[in-house]
């Protein structure tokens, strides 16, 4: 079991959760003791947790005047959740889940934005069409380059490229502006847990009056690493 199936999985959650069956919790545990970010995370989500039980088994003031209010019959099992016997598990699960986003999840993430890194590309020519299609390695879920090679042209004041993935669906769509003097153009590809296979990228060019026209289409083959 490696840290990206962990992660992917959500295998921390569950764990605390006791929703692992036996082997998956032989093979978590195995992981986390090599694991020092995972076991971060379960050291930090555990202690929360019990000092969330602790906060919520402090006796309540004793003076209150409990007050009934009748619940219609028709409404009464679409609103059950809000009866104190659900409300109070309910909400601290809301809060371990909270809490564990503000003390793991939005950290690392930070960490990850800020922390310079190298990532995996792959140059495109729009103007060449047949032959073989540039092979790229992602890991799951990570983003990626393109360096989309467009020959300028002074007709489009514009350029929109579409990704299309391997099933023929259009991924997403990117608009930026023409420039006379460039002719390649860094695109990120943002992470998503995408399938492997070819991906189809096609440029429009786009004209001042607004008349698009389809100035090149190249694809990529998209390996995902495991």
């Amino acid at each position: 079991m490696d840290h990206a199936e962990v992660v992917r999985q959500k295998l921390t959650e569950q764990y605390l959760l006791h929703e692992l069956d036996s082997q998956q919790r032989d093979e978590f545990e195995e992981h986390f003791f090599d694991c020092r970010v995972c076991a971060l995370d379960l050291r930090l989500a555990s202690t929360f947790i019990e000092q969330s039980k602790s906060l919520l088994a402090e006796p309540t003031d004793t003076t209150a005047v409990a007050v009934r209010i009748p619940v219609p019959v028709e409404t009464a099992g679409r609103f059950a959740w809000l009866r104190p016997a659900l409300a109070v598990p309910a909400l601290a699960f809301l809060l371990i889940i909270v809490a564990y986003q503000n003390l793991v999840t939005y950290p690392r993430l930070e960490q990850a934005l800020n922390r310079p890194q190298i990532l995996p590309w792959a140059s495109l020519n729009t103007r060449t069409r047949g032959g073989s299609s540039p092979v790229i390695t992602v890991p799951r879920g990570r983003s990626f380059l393109l360096f989309v090679n467009i020959p300028p042209d002074n007709l489009y004041a514009r350029y929109i490229a579409d990704l299309y993935n391997p099933a023929g669906k259009l991924e997403w769509s990117l608009t930026f502006p023409a420039a006379s003097a460039q002719d390649q153009w860094p695109v990120q590809v943002p992470g998503a847990d995408r399938e492997a296979g070819t991906y189809t990228l096609a440029v429009r060019g786009v004209t001042a009056t607004g008349e698009s026209k389809e100035v090149g289409r190249t694809s990529l083959e998209l390996q995902i690493q495991k």
